[in-house]
């Protein structure tokens, strides 16, 4: 659990209608001097570890044991450089797509269509949402062994 407190200027604490861009050029500016003069405050409280920095750690964990693992290293590696490679093309090849004229329009038709299509058939009615659960449920069993 983590929290923080800071001191604001008054100006963006007021309740005004104006928007927050507005209110900017509003905000006191110091020069060197007067800023060292100037009282703010700010406290950060952390306490635990964060699920981010947990998740983190074990996927470092599980590569580090899959490097220890691996025999055949160079497969290893050679795998790594052609998903990076993989990633590199895929960009480009979406950014190629991109530019061209119709394309992108035909594909944003596609997929709203497609949304509506998924939409009716899984999640409109009961009996078609109990379905896609079983549907989900008997893949995640499949990909997991039967667990």
């Amino acid at each position: 659990m983590a929290s923080i407190i800071a001191s604001l200027p008054p100006s963006l604490l007021a309740n005004e209608r104006k928007s927050l861009f507005r209110a900017l050029p509003k905000l006191p500016v110091y020069s060197v001097g007067e800023r060292q003069n100037r009282v703010s405050f700010v406290a950060v409280k952390a306490t635990g570890e964060s699920s981010e920095s947990s998740s983190s750690l074990s996927i470092v964990k599980s590569v580090q044991s899959a490097w220890d693992k691996s025999e055949d290293r160079l497969a290893f590696v050679g795998l790594g450089f052609a998903a990076v490679v993989a990633l590199w093309a895929s960009t480009n090849l979406i950014t190629a797509i991109d530019r061209l004229p119709v394309i992108p329009g035909l594909l944003e038709l596609v997929g709203i269509l497609f949304s509506w299509w998924f939409i009716y058939r899984y999640l409109l009615f009961k009996p078609d949402r109990e379905e896609l659960i079983q549907i989900i449920n008997k893949a995640i069993s499949e990909i997991l062994g039967g667990q």
